[in-house]
């Protein structure tokens, strides 16, 4: 079983994003991630280059902590290019650790 779970708006300064989704949305994944899913898929909003590396970090501290549940992170993008990245992190039982941009979306 697969669980994603969907930010909301950040704000657009990369160090403000980083910092409201470790305050607002922490609690939330860890309750997701205590259900014990196969996997946990985070979808990000789309956003500037600057917040990939706050990103990938959190996504791959989570990855670590949470094995042998995979988490991964997804950027918005096109909603068929979108069903099909999830279809197939569903099924891509080595993948963990990643962020992957859907329909070039830069972070």
């Amino acid at each position: 079983m697969q669980a994603v779970y969907r930010i909301g708006g950040l704000p657009e300064g990369a160090p403000h994003a980083s910092a409201a989704f470790h305050a607002d949305h922490a609690a939330a994944i860890a309750d997701r991630l205590a259900d014990a899913p196969e996997s946990l898929v985070i979808v990000f909003p789309r956003a500037s280059y600057d917040h990939r590396g706050w990103r990938r970090a959190a996504i791959a501290d989570l990855a670590r902590a949470h094995a042998p549940v995979r988490v991964n992170g997804l950027v918005d993008g096109d909603p068929a290019a979108m069903a099909r990245t999830l279809a197939f992190l569903e099924m891509a039982k080595g993948v963990t650790g990643q962020l992957l941009a859907v329909d070039g979306a830069a972070a």
